[in-house]
C-alpha cells in the first residue's frame, strides 16, 4: 500500500467544557481578531452568548455573521465574505453544525484568493488561506470541524460543489458534546446516519488505508450502540458524548480517505430538493450499500462485525446480509421517510433523474466506490429510493 497523506487540525479539545477553550485557543494560534460565523439559531439559542461570554471576559473584540443557511450557498458565503473582507479580523470561529462550519471554510478561501466559489470545486485544490478557523460543532454528524472538505451550493446552477484542500482544515477543533444536547430528534438521527456513512464509505473506499479504517471502525462501533439512545434519551450524557466523538472520527476517517456512491448521489438530492444532507444519506445508504457489497464482501462484512450485529460463525455473505438489514432497520427506527414520503413530486423527481445522476458522477465520489456506477446505475438506485 502506498504512503497515505493524514491531515488533521494543529489543536484539538475534546469533551465536556472544551468550548471553554475558545480564548486560550486564540492565544495558542496567536489571533486575536475574530469573527464568529454561525446562524440564527445559534444566536437565539443562547448558545453564541456561550462563546462571546468567553471572549468578552478575555477581552476580545468580535463580530458575528449569523445569517449562514443550511445547506450553504453561494449568496450567503459572498455576504460573510464583505463581513470578512470590511473588517479587522485575523481569524474566524465557526460555531454551529456543518453550514456555518462548511460556510467559514468557504469565506477563508474566498477572501483570501477572490473569485467565486465554482471556481474551487474539484478537482482543484486550495492549500492556502489567510484566516485560521477554530471550529466549535453542535452538532454530532458533518464532521466538518477536522476535514479538508467543504460542500457549497451554487445558487445560480443548484449544484452541491465539493471544494477541497489543505485550506479549508480547521486549524482547531473544540469539540463539546454539552453543546449537542438541544439538538433535536430529526436533526440526532439525521446527522447520526451521516456519521456512520462517513465511516462505512471510508472503510470501503479504493482510497482507505490503516489510519483510516482504525477510526472508522471505531466510530461505526460507538454509532450502533449509542444512535438510537441518543435521540430516544436526548439528555443522556453517554450516549451524546459517544455520538461526538464517532462523529468527529467518522470527519478524520473521510476526510483522509474518501466519500463514495452514497455522497455522490446524496448532494443532488439535496441541491435540488432542499433534503438535509443527512436524511439524503439515509435514504441511499442501504441501496447503494447493497448495490457495492458484491465487489467489496470482505470489507462490508467487517463493518457489520464493528457494528456487533454479527456473530463469529457468521461467513461474509451472512455478514453482509445483516448489514444491509440493519441500515433498513435503523432507518425504520428513526422515522427516514423516503423522496415520495418526504414530499417531492414524482413529475419533479423522475424528471431531474438523469441530470442527478450525471451530476453524482461529475462529483467524482462515485469512482472512490468499490463498484463504480454507470448512469443507468444511479438512475435506477433514484428510482429505487422512490418508495
Amino acid at each position: 500500500m502506498t504512503a497515505a497523506m493524514i491531515t488533521l487540525p494543529k489543536l484539538m479539545m475534546i469533551g465536556a467544557g472544551a468550548h471553554e477553550e475558545v480564548s486560550a485557543t486564540m492565544s495558542k494560534l496567536g489571533v486575536t481578531k475574530p469573527l464568529i460565523v454561525a446562524d440564527d439559531f445559534m444566536q437565539k439559542s443562547g448558545t453564541l452568548a456561550k462563546i462571546t461570554t468567553i471572549l468578552d471576559a478575555a477581552d476580545i473584540p468580535w463580530r458575528a455573521y449569523t445569517d449562514t443557511v443550511p445547506d450553504p450557498t453561494t449568496v450567503a458565503v459572498s455576504a460573510g465574505v464583505e463581513v470578512l473582507k470590511n473588517g479587522d479580523f485575523d481569524c474566524l470561529i465557526a460555531l454551529g453544525g456543518g453550514s456555518p462550519i462548511d460556510t467559514a471554510k468557504a469565506m477563508a478561501v474566498l477572501a483570501t484568493h477572490g473569485g467565486e466559489m465554482r471556481d474551487y470545486k474539484v478537482p482543484n485544490q486550495v492549500d492556502r488561506c489567510n484566516f485560521p478557523i477554530i471550529a466549535i460543532p453542535t452538532t454530532a454528524g458533518t464532521g466538518s470541524e477536522v476535514t479538508r472538505f467543504t460542500v457549497i451550493t451554487d445558487t445560480d446552477t443548484d449544484e452541491k460543489m465539493l471544494c477541497m484542500g489543505l485550506a479549508y482544515v480547521p486549524q482547531a477543533a473544540l469539540v463539546d458534546y454539552t453543546l449537542t444536547v438541544t439538538m433535536p430528534w430529526r436533526l440526532t438521527a439525521d446527522t447520526g446516519i451521516d456519521t456512520l456513512t462517513h465511516a462505512i464509505e471510508a472503510f470501503v473506499s479504493k482510497k482507505q488505508n490503516p489510519f483510516t479504517d482504525s477510526v472508522a471502525k471505531s466510530c461505526m462501533a460507538l454509532v450502533a450502540r449509542h444512535l438510537r439512545t441518543a435521540c430516544k434519551e436526548p439528555d443522556n450524557a453517554p450516549a451524546r458524548e459517544a455520538m461526538m466523538l464517532a462523529a468527529t472520527q467518522g470527519g478524520m476517517a473521510f476526510s483522509n480517505a474518501s466519500v463514495c456512491m452514497v455522497h455522490g448521489m446524496s448532494r443532488p438530492i439535496g441541491a435540488h430538493f432542499h433534503v438535509p444532507h443527512g436524511l439524503s444519506n439515509a435514504m441511499l445508504l442501504p441501496a447503494v450499500t447493497a448495490f457495492s457489497a458484491p465487489n467489496a464482501m470482505t470489507r462490508y462484512a467487517e463493518c457489520a462485525r464493528s457494528m456487533g450485529i454479527v456473530n463469529e460463525r457468521d461467513n461474509e455473505d451472512i455478514a453482509v446480509n445483516k448489514l444491509i438489514d440493519e441500515l433498513s432497520a435503523l432507518n425504520h427506527d428513526l422515522k427516514v421517510p423516503s423522496p415520495k414520503e418526504y414530499g417531492i413530486g414524482d413529475n419533479k423527481y423522475f424528471s431531474m433523474l438523469e441530470t442527478m445522476a450525471e451530476q453524482a458522477l461529475a462529483s467524482g465520489s462515485p469512482a472512490n466506490n468499490p463498484r463504480v456506477p454507470s448512469v443507468e446505475e444511479i438512475v435506477a438506485i433514484y428510482e429505487e429510493i422512490w418508495t
